[in-house]
């Protein structure tokens, strides 16, 4: 071995052992590894880093979920190219392992799995150590995380990281070590266990159920209780409203409960007629059916919109295409309302919302979005912050609401697109059929669906949304997906209500609830219809096939896989990135950093997997960070 390595090694030993003053190469450091994203650190990030540069390596964990595999397909699936060889030691121990994710595992070519049969040996099996070789350098990472999500990310978890030549002798006794836990005839080939295992998984899995549902008790309407944003957001719009503001703005990332945090406001400060004013029919019905289970019967609710006129009602729920015209909007006086709720506030300065601004005289306009900033605000009369005087009561962005737990976590994966069209041809109103035929041909279908079977999903089955440039993709990908199998709608504004509502019931019904005339969706296809709105909180799975024109969009799209739901502990993203001069907006929503910031923005590419908070994971694979790189270097001076 070289003998500068073994100074290097040496070097790092005194840093990390002796005194931490003394300097030394990083590469060659022993280190604490730990979650805490504050400060950069997520166990996962070290793993991958690792990952990526060893020649071969082992790791005997007690347990592995798809949760915690899942942020790590992309590196393995990289190694895979490599032919870096692989082997991963697990066990059945509590039974806590899923099948599903040891058989992702065994389909990957370079990596071999056993499982340590702990029933049948006298002993448990708790072991959690990552073993990378290097040539002739060794860096195992020993401590207390297992392959899942929590473990890997947020959990409060102490690791340390060896780093030893081949000749070290607790390198040798860790070898040892895992050498005869993997040649011990309690170990069994995947072929051997997987079968036995998954069955005794699935009755174990049935029988946790049945003691959930005798335990659970249904939740009352007097039950709902604030959570810990809504709390403040509310003593916060008390401090406003006694300074004698007429407005103010709830900014939060979509999922964390605006709707119920405005309806809990509502009643902590007594307001009496309400307005709440959406731009889309199934807002109004969402919203008020949230508000019933806040308020009892006494407070009489009604729609106006979608051929109803329940004008005369306490709490009125309006869309705003229907009450800014003069045969509506002057059916109530102008003080009639103590509050006037604008749901995705970020639409206000239009014309139809400025008429009512400029009509009513409540106590109250309350502005409520995820998305304030845009493009132009520097336009007078465009500025959110502005329209509401720049009161906020609160702001919690994504990565606030994700610090926060409000959110379901997701794993986003920036995947090359083959389809090798820029922005400026997706910006045309008339595609040609050439360049039309690139985006649904057999070789890009056959990439979004190898991925997305590879990425996968939580829980039984697929419920995905695959967002399109145009409503022809569209229809054509729906068509040939229902063709290999798969089933799919495709919606447009121009499709019926009735037929929205039964699409989106049927991808959030479970497979058992099939009936011959209703069936499951696996994926709904559309551009832009599902951006704001739409509460399926069970989707799983977002496809994204389209240029990112702006964060808003972004954040809107991801968002619709953000809410929480029983059986569902993470949503994957899918972002199929091609050659768009925006893709330096992607990271710019994910960090949620506006700045435009060049290097900022290039440092999130390269590193935000170990800041985003939470168990959330970001991946972007070497082609799309070559994309984005490239975009970042021409960013026009607007942005900056």
């Amino acid at each position: 071995m070289e003998n500068e390595k073994i100074e290097s090694i040496r070097e790092g030993f005194e840093t990390a052992y002796i005194n931490k003053t003394h300097t030394s190469n990083l590469e060659f450091k022993p280190s604490f590894i730990s979650n805490n994203p504050k400060e950069g650190k997520k166990v996962i990030s070290s793993i991958e880093e690792e990952l990526l540069k060893c020649d071969e390596f082992q790791i005997s964990v007690a347990f592995i979920t798809m949760n915690g595999l899942t942020p790590l397909l992309l590196i393995l699936k990289e190694l895979e190219k490599r032919e870096i060889p692989g082997k991963i030691l697990t066990t059945n121990y509590l039974n806590f392992s899923e099948p599903r994710a040891l058989a992702k595992i065994n389909e990957l070519s370079n990596i071999t799995i056993k499982m340590y049969d702990a029933e049948n040996s006298r002993y448990g099996f708790h072991t959690k150590g990552y073993i990378f070789k290097t040539g002739e350098i060794y860096r195992i990472i020993i401590g207390s995380s297992n392959i899942t999500a929590s473990a890997l990310t947020s959990n409060l978890e102490w690791n340390t990281k060896i780093i030893s030549t081949e000749q070290g002798e607790v390198t040798n006794e860790i070898i040892k070590e895992f050498n005869n836990l993997w040649a011990s005839n309690y170990s069994l080939d995947f072929n051997q266990f997987y079968e036995p295992y998954k069955k005794h998984y699935k009755l174990n899995k049935q029988n946790r159920k049945k003691i959930g549902k005798l335990t659970s008790l249904p939740i009352e309407k007097n039950e709902l209780k604030p959570n810990s944003m809504q709390r403040t957001f509310i003593k916060n719009l008390r401090k406003i409203l006694d300074k004698g503001e007429t407005k103010a703005l709830l900014i939060s990332a979509t999922g964390t409960g605006k709707t119920f945090a405005s309806a809990f406001a509502m009643h902590e400060l007594g307001f009496k007629r309400i307005l709440f004013v959406v731009h889309r029919s199934q807002l109004a019905n969402q919203a008020m059916k949230s508000y019933e289970k806040i308020f009892d019967s006494s407070v009489k609710m009604g729609i106006v919109g979608s051929g109803k006129h329940e004008y005369n009602s306490d709490f009125v729920f309006a869309m705003v295409e229907t009450l800014h015209r003069n045969q509506h909007l002057f059916k109530y006086k102008k003080d009639d309302f103590d509050c006037i709720i604008l749901d995705e506030a970020h639409h206000s300065p239009a014309n139809t919302y400025q008429k009512i601004m400029n009509y009513f005289t409540p106590k109250l306009f309350l502005g409520m979005t995820a998305t304030p900033d845009k493009r132009d605000d520097h336009i007078e009369g465009r500025n959110v912050y502005e329209l509401f005087n720049h009161q906020i009561a609160l702001e919690i962005r994504l990565q606030k609401a994700m610090e926060e737990g409000l959110l379901c976590p997701f794993h986003y994966f920036g995947i090359s697109d083959i389809a090798m069209i820029d922005d400026k041809i997706f910006k045309k109103k008339k595609m040609s059929d050439r360049d039309f035929n690139l985006l649904t041909s057999e070789e890009r279908v056959n990439q979004i669906i190898k991925n997305a079977e590879y990425y996968g999903y939580s829980g039984e089955r697929v419920k995905g949304l695959i967002f399109c440039s145009r409503n022809k993709e569209c229809d054509a990908l729906s068509e040939i997906f229902n063709n290999r199998g798969y089933r799919t709608l495709a919606l447009s504004s121009n499709t019926p209500q009735k037929i929205r509502k039964s699409a989106f019931e049927r991808l959030a019904m479970n497979e058992e609830d099939a009936t011959d005339d209703f069936q499951p969706l696996d994926y709904i296809f559309s551009v832009d219809i599902l951006n704001e709105g739409v509460d399926i909180v069970e989707v799983n799975q977002i496809i994204m096939l389209r240029p990112t024109q702006s964060p808003i969009v972004f954040i809107q799209q991801l968002g619709r896989g953000l809410r929480k739901a029983e059986g569902k502990e993470y949503v994957v993203i899918l972002d199929f990135i091609g050659n768009y001069s925006n893709n330096f907006m992607i990271p710019v929503a994910l960090s949620g950093d506006s700045s435009y910031n060049v290097d900022t923005i290039r440092k999130y590419v390269i590193s935000g997997n170990s800041t985003i908070p939470g168990a959330s994971t970001i991946h972007f694979d070497e082609i799309s960070k070559e994309k984005i790189f490239h975009a970042i270097d021409h960013i026009t001076p607007r942005y900056t």
